[in-house]
C-alpha cells in the first residue's frame, strides 16, 4: 500500500513513528532496527493515506475479495438447496465479476470509475432481493412467521443475503476515494466537478448534498458512515452465528464468542457515531477481537469439515455439508470496517 517516498521525508516519518513509540537511537542499531524503522514507516504512511482518503486501490482490491468470499459461501449454500430457482444463480455471477473489477481497478484508475461502482450496486440490488426471497422462503415453510425459530434457523439464512452487499458497499466507497499516488492537491478537485448531463434534473439541493457527501469521502471524513456500516454489519454477523450454533447446540463453548461479541460491536459502533473518543479507543480494541476471532472460527470450521465422515478423501461433500467455511470471514470483515473506521477522520 505504501508509495515511495524522498529519502529525507521518508527518514522524518521513521523518526516521528520512532518518537510516537518512544524509542531510543540504540534501539535501531542492526537488520531488526532496520525492519522496525520500515515497518513503522509503512505503518505510518498508511494511516496517513487513509485519513486523508487516498486508499482506493486497497479499498478495491478489498472489495472484490469481500465479493468473492460472500459468493462462495452463497455457492454452498445454494448447492444445499439444489438451485431450485434461476436468481440463485445471480449471485455466482456478480461476484465474480465484482471481484475482478476489485482486483483491475486496483491497478487501473479507469476501471475503478466505471466497472467497479456497477458491478458493486449489482452486487448491492441482488443481496436485497435475495434477502426479500429469503424472507419468502421462510414464509412458505410449514407454519410460516408463526413459528418464527425453528422456520428461520432450519428456513434460508435469513439475514446471508445481506452480508453479501458488504462487498458491494466497500466497492461504492472506494469510487469515491482518492489512489495512494495522488498528488495531495487533489484534495479540492470534487469541488470543481461539474455536474453530469443526466443530472440536471436532480434538485439543487440534492446535489449539493451529494457533492459534500463525496468530498468528504474523498478526503476520508466519513466515519460516521463508516460507523453505521459496521454496527449493521455486526447485528447480522451475530444473527447469522446465533442460529447457525443453534443448529449444532453450541456444542463447543467457543461458539458463544460471536454472539456475545456481536452486541459490543454494535453498541460501540453506535457510540462511534455520536462519540469521538469511543471511535479512537474502544472501538478498535474490539474490533481487532472480531478479526482474531473470525480467523479462529475460520480455523475451527476447516477442522470440522475435515472431521466428517471422509475428511479430506471427500473435500466438496464435507465443504457443502459441514459448517460454513467462509462464514467466520465475513465476521473478520466486520472487525476489519471497525479497525478502518477507527483510521478515519469525523466531518467537518
Amino acid at each position: 500500500m505504501a508509495v515511495e517516498m524522498p529519502a529525507r521525508i521518508a527518514q522524518s516519518v521513521a523518526r516521528t513513528s520512532e518518537q510516537r513509540l518512544g524509542l531510543r537511537p540504540r534501539h535501531r542499531r542492526g537488520v531488526a532496527g532496520a525492519l522496525f524503522s520500515v515497518l513503522t514507516r509503512d505503518v505510518t504512511i498508511t494511516e496517513q493515506h487513509v485519513r486523508e482518503g487516498r486508499f482506493q486501490r486497497s479499498l478495491a482490491l478489498i472489495a472484490g475479495l469481500s465479493g468473492l468470499l460472500g459468493g462462495l459461501e452463497v455457492t454452498t449454500e445454494h448447492y444445499q438447496g439444489s438451485y431450485g430457482q434461476r436468481i440463485m444463480y445471480s449471485p455466482l455471477l456478480i461476484s465474480p465479476v465484482l471481484f475482478i473489477a476489485g482486483v483491475w481497478g486496483a491497478f487501473n484508475r479507469r476501471i475503478a470509475r466505471t466497472l467497479l461502482p456497477l458491478s458493486s450496486l449489482a452486487l448491492l440490488a441482488d443481496g436485497l432481493i435475495g434477502f426479500v426471497f429469503h424472507i419468502r422462503g421462510i414464509k412458505r415453510k410449514p407454519g410460516g412467521w408463526r413459528i418464527p425459530v425453528v422456520n428461520i434457523v432450519m428456513g434460508p439464512p435469513l439475514f446471508a443475503p445481506l452480508l453479501l452487499t458488504i462487498g458491494g458497499f466497500l466497492g461504492i466507497i472506494a469510487t469515491f476515494l482518492r489512489r495512494e499516488d495522488d498528488p495531495v492537491r487533489d484534495r479540492l478537485a470534487s469541488n470543481t466537478a461539474s455536474v453530469p448531463g443526466w443530472a440536471r434534473w436532480v434538485p439543487k439541493s440534492l446535489l449539493q448534498e451529494e457533492r459534500l457527501i463525496s468530498h468528504e469521502i474523498r478526503e476520508g471524513r466519513f466515519q460516521r458512515i463508516l460507523a453505521g456500516a459496521t454496527a449493521v454489519s455486526a447485528v447480522l454477523n451475530g444473527c447469522e452465528s446465533l442460529y447457525s450454533h443453534y443448529k449444532n447446540k453450541f456444542r463447543y463453548r467457543i461458539q458463544w464468542t460471536p454472539v456475545l461479541l456481536s452486541p459490543v460491536i454494535f453498541v460501540v459502533s453506535l457510540g462511534a457515531i455520536f462519540n469521538r473518543w469511543m471511535a479512537r479507543t474502544l472501538l478498535p480494541v474490539m474490533s481487532l477481537l472480531a478479526t482474531l476471532n473470525g480467523l479462529v472460527g475460520f480455523f475451527y470450521h476447516i477442522r470440522g469439515s475435515l472431521r466428517r465422515p471422509g475428511g479430506v478423501k471427500k473435500p466438496f461433500y464435507n465443504l457443502v455439508y459441514g459448517p460454513p467455511v467462509f462464514a467466520p470471514l465475513l465476521f473478520a470483515a466486520t472487525g476489519f470496517l471497525g479497525i478502518l473506521t477507527s483510521l478515519l477522520r469525523r466531518p467537518r
